[in-house]
C-alpha cells in the first residue's frame, strides 16, 4: 500500500508561470486587465522612484486579484489575502508582490468613479465590435443585505444619547494617552481612537438621516405617524421589504443589461425601498456613458410610475417603456384600456401592452433581469461587508466588471469561431 509521506524532500524547479494552465481563468483576468486604461490610478501613486515611501503595488495586480476574487465568489479581502499565500492562482496574479488585506479592503471601495469608469470601458469596447446593442435595455432592482442589524435602527432621541456616548468615549481616550502614554502602544492607541472616532461619525451621520427623514415624511403629509429611524451602524441602509417578505436593513441595487446580451451596461445602487423612479436616472446614466439611449426598455410592473412614462416618451430621446399593467382594482375592468385622466404617453403605454409583441418582449424580461441577479447572488452579494452607498456601488461595479470580463470573452469567441 502507498502511503503519503509528507516528510520526504524534493526538489521541484519550476516557475510561478509553470502552475497555471494556460486557459486558467487567472490568465483570462490578466489579459482582461492589461486591456484597461489604468493611467488614473496610476496618477494617484504618491511613493515614485526618487522620492521617500515604499513602493507602491501595481493596480493591475489589485484590480486583478478582486475581478478574479469576485469570479469566485470571495468577498472578504481577509479571505483574499490569505488566498494570495495558499492559492496558485492568486500566488500567480501577484506574481512575487506581497499584499495585505488593509491595503486590498481600502483598493476595494476607495476608486468608485474609476470602477465606473472601467465599466464604460469595457461595454464601448463591444459596442465599438458590434457585439452589443442598446437597442432593448432591461432593468431590475435587487434588494443586497446591508452591514447592520435590526436592532441598530434608533429614534432621534436614542441617537443622540449614542452621540453623546461616543464623545466622552472619544475624550476619555485622550485623556488616558496624556495621563499615561506609555500606558498603549503607537498601534493600539490610533486604532482605539480611530473606532471611536468613527462611531462618533456614524452617530452624527444617523441623526442628519433621521432628519432628512422627517422632512420626507412631512412632505408625504405625515401618512406615516410613526417616528423614523436610522442605523447607528449604517446610517444610509434602510429597512426594506425584501424577496422572502421579510423586512431587513438593505441597499436597492438597480442594473441593466441589453436585452439580447449578458452583459450589465448600468449600475446604481440606492436606498430607495421601491423600484418607482429608477428609470429615468438610468437611461440618463447610459446616455452619458455611451452616447446613446435605448429606443426600448423592459422593466416590470414595480418601474411602471405614471410621471416616469411621461418623462422617458418626451423628446429629444423618448423611449418605449414596456411594462405590466397593473390589474385594477375594480373587478370587470380591462386594465388596457386608457383611464379619465391619463396622459398621453400613459395611454399609449397601455394600449401599448395590450399588443401580441409587447407581451413578448415581457417574456423575455425574467431570463435576462434575473439572470443578472442570480450571477450576482451566486457570487456572494447577498449581503455586503462595507457600509454606506459609495461603497456598496463600488462593491456592485466589481461585479459587473467581472461579469462582463467573463461573457464579453465568450461573445469574442463566439464571433471568431463564426
Amino acid at each position: 500500500m502507498e502511503r503519503a509521506d509528507r516528510t520526504q524532500i524534493e526538489w521541484r524547479p519550476l516557475a510561478l508561470d509553470q502552475l497555471v494552465p494556460p486557459e486558467h481563468r487567472a490568465r483570462l483576468v490578466w489579459r482582461f486587465v492589461e486591456g484597461l486604461d489604468l493611467g488614473p490610478l496610476y496618477a494617484r501613486i504618491a511613493a515614485v522612484e526618487g522620492t521617500p515611501g515604499r513602493p507602491a503595488i501595481d493596480p493591475q495586480i489589485l484590480v486583478a486579484l478582486w475581478l478574479y476574487a469576485t469570479l469566485e465568489g470571495v468577498g472578504s479581502a481577509r479571505a483574499v489575502d490569505r488566498l494570495c499565500t495558499e492559492h496558485v492562482a492568486y500566488q500567480w496574479l501577484c506574481g512575487g508582490v506581497s499584499v495585505n488585506y488593509h491595503t486590498l479592503a481600502d483598493f476595494r471601495v476607495q476608486h468608485v468613479e474609476i470602477l465606473d469608469d472601467l465599466l464604460t470601458q469595457s461595454v464601448a469596447a463591444l459596442l465599438h465590435a458590434g457585439l452589443v446593442t442598446l437597442a432593448v435595455v432591461t432593468q431590475d432592482g435587487y434588494k443586497v443585505r446591508a452591514s447592520a442589524g435590526a436592532a441598530s435602527f434608533h429614534r432621534r432621541g436614542t441617537l443622540q444619547r449614542c452621540l453623546k456616548v461616543a464623545r466622552r468615549h472619544v475624550a476619555r481616550l485622550r485623556q488616558e494617552v496624556a495621563a499615561d502614554p506609555a500606558a498603549l502602544t503607537r498601534r493600539q492607541q490610533v486604532a482605539r481612537e480611530r473606532a471611536a472616532r468613527a462611531r462618533e461619525q456614524r452617530a452624527r451621520a444617523a441623526l442628519t438621516h433621521v432628519a432628512e427623514l422627517e422632512r420626507a415624511k412631512q412632505a408625504q403629509r405625515n401618512r406615516n405617524p410613526r417616528e423614523p429611524r436610522a442605523s447607528s451602524t449604517d446610517p444610509e441602509a434602510r429597512v426594506m421589504k425584501m424577496s422572502d417578505g421579510g423586512y431587513r436593513p438593505a441597499y436597492n441595487v438597480q442594473l441593466a443589461r441589453p436585452l439580447d446580451a449578458p452583459i450589465v451596461v448600468g449600475v446604481e445602487a440606492t436606498n430607495a425601498g421601491s423600484d418607482f423612479g429608477q428609470l429615468p436616472p438610468m437611461l440618463a446614466q447610459l446616455e452619458a456613458r455611451y452616447g446613446q439611449t435605448p429606443s426600448t426598455v423592459v422593466a416590470d410592473g414595480g418601474f411602471a410610475k405614471k410621471a416616469d412614462l411621461v418623462t422617458l416618451s418626451a423628446p429629444p430621446h423618448p423611449c418605449t417603456v414596456i411594462a405590466p399593467v397593473l390589474a385594477p382594482k375594480k373587478p370587470g375592468q380591462d386594465r388596457y384600456a386608457p383611464r379619465c385622466g391619463d396622459p398621453p404617453a400613459v395611454a399609449a403605454w397601455r394600449r401599448r401592452m395590450a399588443t401580441a409583441a409587447a407581451r413578448a418582449l415581457l417574456r423575455q424580461r425574467p431570463g435576462a433581469a434575473e439572470w443578472v441577479n442570480a450571477q450576482v447572488s451566486n457570487r456572494g452579494l447577498i449581503r455586503v461587508r462595507v457600509r454606506g452607498l459609495a461603497k456598496v456601488r463600488a462593491v456592485v461595479l466589481w461585479h459587473a466588471l467581472a461579469i462582463n470580463l467573463l461573457h464579453g470573452h465568450a461573445l469574442r469567441a463566439a464571433a471568431t469561431a463564426t
